[in-house]
């Protein structure tokens, strides 16, 4: 498609929009009395409108039923979680017994970590990417160390090469070839948090377990962002917040995954609880465990309703629209916001350098954006006048137009505040 950089044809791009209608499904913040310009669902979503009833129910249900609520409510607490399986499945390209949802983010990871990071003196290895998000750096670090290894020696990072901003496939794939039989797991980022790259999991996860690896992934970034197709692609595990594209509110319950081969392999190890085992018989209290078979399996504790409430309200207005009509939308907004960039850069001699892969295929829904020569200063007057966006040192802006709610005059009124902050600091 040839763009244009003008407010009359973002308006003809959003009338043609299938999607346009779910903007009106969430509540935007406002600045100087103006509806923002949210460029932060990649760390935070907007939230649904539809999430309040979610959550009101929850609370008539505890005032009205107290603790009764575990099994005669309209959604009983008891199996709450049991709701997210055909829809969460969908979305990750999952079986519904391979998903659940408990806990959060980096927990889910320590949990996970316990039944598939099971190192011994010659397989002790584990391979990440230079520049991981820090809490996957520090989980990582200390799972070593809790196992009697050194970080420094069991942690092998696959490096960017010189003058790159984004790793390169045959990288991953000759590190994992060098580790070879020292090599126990391969837990990567699906998506990388600073540049947006989108890894080549399918490839990444053969190739891993081909050398006698487990292979895991952090999927924040890439749940509810980008097609995944977990079971088919033989993931081992993998773990997800709920809080970016998948809008269930800050620092919310963490989705999980683990294929069917490993549920009925009793033998693999797990920190068990009292909400993993076997739903028929939970309540006669037995003392030996007896795990659910299937992702349940890995509960641990009751359920946290009123954090699951809003991520089901999320999920379900995902199974309404499907991931394939979110990734058509994906794809074109985020070009058309390239284009934007481009022709912004153009008008104001700037020399901005977008770190995000151009592949389609290699990027989702981010661009983040290297304004040479600028400096904190833009960010700030972005953020006065109402466009949202995030800053990572020393002058990167990350954009993430979530094709749930951005819209495409978004992205044109965007460019526009983007060149009047740049031509002010320049007078």
């Amino acid at each position: 498609m040839d763009f244009q950089n003008t407010r009359e044809f973002a308006q003809q791009l959003d009338a043609k929009d299938k999607l346009a209608k779910y903007r009106d499904e969430f509540i935007f913040p406002h600045v100087n009395g103006k509806q923002v310009i949210y460029f932060t669902g990649n760390s935070l979503g907007l939230q649904p409108k539809r999430t309040k009833a979610y959550v009101d129910e929850v609370m008539d249900d505890w005032a009205k039923l107290a603790v009764e609520g575990h099994f005669y409510a309209d959604k009983p607490w008891w199996d709450y979680q049991e709701r997210f399986a055909a829809p969460l499945s969908k979305i990750v390209g999952a079986l519904p017994s391979e998903v659940t949802v408990m806990n959060t983010l980096t927990v889910n990871l320590h949990l996970l970590m316990v039944s598939f990071y099971r190192p011994i003196k010659k397989r002790y290895k584990i391979i990440c990417e230079e520049k991981a998000f820090p809490s996957d750096q520090y989980m990582i670090q200390t799972q070593v160390k809790f196992h009697g290894f050194d970080p420094a020696d069991a942690i092998v990072e696959i490096k960017r090469r010189k003058g790159e901003h984004n790793i390169r496939l045959e990288d991953v794939l000759a590190t994992i070839d060098q580790v070879g039989d020292e090599l126990a797991l391969v837990l990567i980022g699906g998506v990388n948090y600073y540049t947006g790259q989108v890894f080549d999991m399918k490839t990444i996860t053969k190739a891993g377990q081909a050398a006698g690896a487990y292979v895991g992934w952090d999927l924040a970034h890439a749940a509810g962002n980008i097609a995944l197709e977990l079971h088919d692609w033989n993931v081992d595990f993998a773990a997800w917040c709920s809080y970016k594209y998948m809008n269930s509110g800050p620092g919310n319950a963490s989705g999980c995954f683990v294929h069917e081969m490993h549920h009925n392999d009793l033998d693999l190890p797990r920190f068990a609880g009292w909400w993993g085992h076997n739903k028929e018989r939970r309540f006669l209290m037995e003392p030996q465990f007896n795990p659910v078979r299937g992702a349940d399996g890995w509960q641990v504790s009751n359920l946290p309703i009123l954090s699951l409430a809003p991520y089901l309200a999320s999920v379900e207005m995902f199974d309404e629209v499907g991931m394939p009509a979110l990734i058509q939308k994906r794809d074109q907004i985020t070009s058309y916001l390239e284009f934007i960039l481009h022709e912004i850069d153009h008008e104001v001699h700037g020399n901005f350098e977008i770190l995000t892969p151009t592949e389609p295929a290699e990027r989702a829904c981010q661009l983040s954006v290297f304004l040479h020569g600028e400096g904190r200063a833009l960010f700030d007057y972005l953020m006065k006048a109402g466009v949202i966006v995030d800053w990572r040192e020393p002058n990167v802006i990350r954009l993430a137009p979530v094709p749930f709610y951005c819209s495409y005059e978004d992205m044109y009124e965007f460019g526009q505040v983007l060149k009047a902050g740049i031509l002010s600091h320049k007078k």
